[in-house]
């Protein structure tokens, strides 16, 4: 496993592999990998030649307020678990690297970006999608994995790869959760261990929700109050939406759908925004 953290010398390794005819998969992640990122990287290594993780906590993707500075970091055990996972290259670009000094250019979704998480989050996919496009400038690969817990990122990147002609098959990966059912993500790590328990009402509510169109159930405000009432059980949570869209465009559903949706949670626990989600129907 080769680790690199400069542009230039990533690209002139890939470019060799590339020559000798092999394809690429890369994994983009913020480190402090769990889980859910090792089977990002084992689909990757099972499509392409090649796989190639990036860790970079990218900063334009936080806002003023945001926990930028206290995101959970753990390089030498990123390390340690991607060699074990047998990943050929790791690409750790400093800030700097990746935004060079006058660098205002952005890319941006002006619809998709600003429902949702991204009204909670002004500017958080707008931060996203500039660093994803540069990620695909540097790497140029031919498959890019996405973890489907970041439900509206990954249909955002699906429509910036479509819209903007990008040559990358973007593959969403099934949310891989705890033993508990809590959806795996890098700031659990940062609940304190009552939030962590209490965190298991997301899993909760949706396995309700799953439940209820199962049976036949199809209402939008029946599954919406179901699923609220569960996570209004749990009183260290605090609800921030529960939002129900159609799971391919993310436009709003009301009254009985017949399509497939997703529903999709923020809750807030102290200052940790948890997000999970389910596809249904």
């Amino acid at each position: 496993m080769k680790v690199i953290a400069t542009i230039d010398e990533l690209r002139a390794a890939l470019k060799s592999e590339r020559l000798a005819g092999k394809s690429i998969g890369l994994v983009p992640t913020m480190g402090y990998l769990h889980i859910g990122h090792m089977e990002l990287v084992r689909q990757s290594k099972a499509a392409a030649n090649i796989s190639v993780v990036s860790i970079f906590v990218n900063p334009t993707q936080f806002g003023p307020n945001e926990d930028l500075s206290t995101y959970p970091r753990d390089m030498e055990g990123d390390l340690a678990k991607l060699r074990a996972e047998g990943v050929d290259y790791v690409f750790t670009p400093e800030v700097a690297e990746i935004y060079r000094p006058g660098a205002n250019t952005i890319v941006d979704n002006p619809v998709l970006s600003r429902i949702l998480i991204g009204k909670i989050r002004p500017g958080h996919f707008r931060g996203v999608t500039t660093v994803v496009t540069k990620l695909f400038n540097i790497v140029q690969p031919d498959r890019a994995f996405f973890g489907e817990k970041d439900y509206q990122q990954l249909t955002i990147i699906r429509r910036m790869v479509a819209d903007l002609n990008m040559p990358i098959a973007i593959t969403g990966v099934a949310t891989v959760r705890e033993d508990d059912g809590v959806a795996c993500s890098s700031r659990n790590a940062m609940l304190t261990p009552a939030d962590r328990r209490a965190a298991v009402v997301l899993s909760k509510s949706l396995a309700q929700a799953e439940e209820m169109v199962a049976k036949g159930q199809r209402s939008v405000p029946a599954i919406r109050n179901a699923v609220r009432a569960v996570l209004g059980s749990e009183k260290r949570g605090e609800l921030e939406s529960v939002d129900i869209r159609d799971a391919e465009t993310l436009d709003p559903v009301s009254g009985k759908f017949k399509q497939s949706v997703v529903i999709l949670l923020t809750v807030r626990f102290g200052k940790v925004r948890l997000i999970d989600q389910r596809v249904v129907g």
